[in-house]
């Protein structure tokens, strides 16, 4: 049988027909055009949502200011134009790329959330990876010892991790860590090393500390399914033929887990990891909001309390955005990790 990597060179020789190129093309239109239907009714929906709940002119000016001031207030942010017109304007905004300016901080609203992007980005980055790095090993250990002390701590862990509140854990390590010990500090962001025109925590020592406590939170509901996943897909891996043979032909325990069982169970980890990641950067409100860490989740919050709608709008669609995209490259990436979808994708 031809290799499906020697199929796809041959493929890119001129005047030759290629299946696996024509059905890989279809798949990935196929899935762009289900991601473009699931934007706009995810556009439509959260717009109707978030225009439907209270008046931002009560809060952008004076109780006191005459009717004609409000009035003009309102047709400026065009609020008194009918829902479906006010919609089919923010439509026609947003395929330019334009999500309109903010009602609060007066400035183009992409703008402000590519400021506090970056901030959001990097704790949820080191969270994901937090709990990746620690729960795989922890998860596949659990797993091939199931009976061992450390495997039942292992798996105490996770328990706590699924159950203990974001919120409280933050609070407890900000007591523990930065007000009884002293060793970290309590919140912000800290110092930033610039890279490119955007700062970075991480690179500088005294930014680190001001990360570690924040990202250890976000990281801690990360680390217990990345564990439980792992452990879930050894005890799976370990009943399998490959795995018999291994053990048969005597290859170290180490060699066994690296060689095998972690590439057998290498698809849900990374479907989960890109999941997680998504999710990390959208609902990290929590955490930023105890850390008072100036991300986009802490200025979703301030954004709520004074109903600065294109904020809110523009933040629930990116966030929709990232999740359809990230689908879509988790997607794309099993046929490099599993060679039998390869093969699937060469037959058809």
């Amino acid at each position: 049988m031809k290799h499906p990597v020697g199929g796809m060179l041959e493929c890119l020789a001129p005047g030759v027909h290629c299946p696996i190129l024509g059905a890989m093309l279809g798949y990935v239109i196929q899935r762009l055009l289900q991601a473009a239907l699931v934007m706009l009714a995810m556009s439509a929906l959260v717009f109707a949502g978030v225009y439907a709940i209270g008046n931002p002119i009560d809060v952008l000016i004076s109780p006191d200011a005459t009717q004609d001031i409000r009035a003009e207030a309102i047709r400026r942010y065009g609020l008194d134009l009918p829902l479906w017109q006010q919609y089919l304007a923010f439509l026609g905004r947003l395929l330019r790329g334009d999500f309109g300016q903010s009602f609060v901080f007066g400035m183009p609203v992409l703008d402000l959330i590519l400021s506090r992007l970056p901030a959001t980005l990097e704790l949820a980055l080191a969270a994901v990876l937090i709990g990746t790095l620690l729960g795989v090993p922890l998860g596949i250990h659990a797993g091939y010892r199931p009976d061992s002390a450390l495997s039942r701590a292992i798996m105490a862990v996770s328990v706590l991790g699924f159950s203990v509140p974001t919120f409280w854990v933050g609070l407890i390590l900000i007591l523990t860590f930065a007000v009884n010990l002293d060793w970290l500090p309590a919140g912000d962001r800290g110092p930033t090393l610039e890279v490119f025109g955007v700062g970075w925590s991480f690179l500088t020592l005294e930014g680190l500390s001001f990360l570690l406590l924040p990202a250890l939170n976000l990281s801690l509901f990360k680390l217990a399914m990345m564990i439980r996943l792992s452990r879930a897909g050894t005890r799976e891996a370990m009943l399998t033929d490959t795995v018999k043979f291994a053990r048969a032909a005597g290859l170290s325990d180490l060699t066994i887990l690296r060689r095998h069982v972690l590439r057998l169970i290498s698809i849900p980890i990374v479907t989960v990891f890109g999941l997680e990641l998504g999710s990390t950067l959208a609902f990290a409100v929590v955490t930023e909001t105890i850390f008072s860490w100036p991300g986009v989740g802490k200025l979703i919050i301030d954004s709520i309390t004074s109903l600065d709608r294109p904020v809110m709008v523009a933040y629930l669609v990116l966030v929709a955005f990232l999740f359809v995209t990230i689908n879509l490259v988790v997607d794309l990436s099993y046929a490099l990790l599993d060679p039998r979808l390869r093969r699937g994708g060469a037959a058809a």
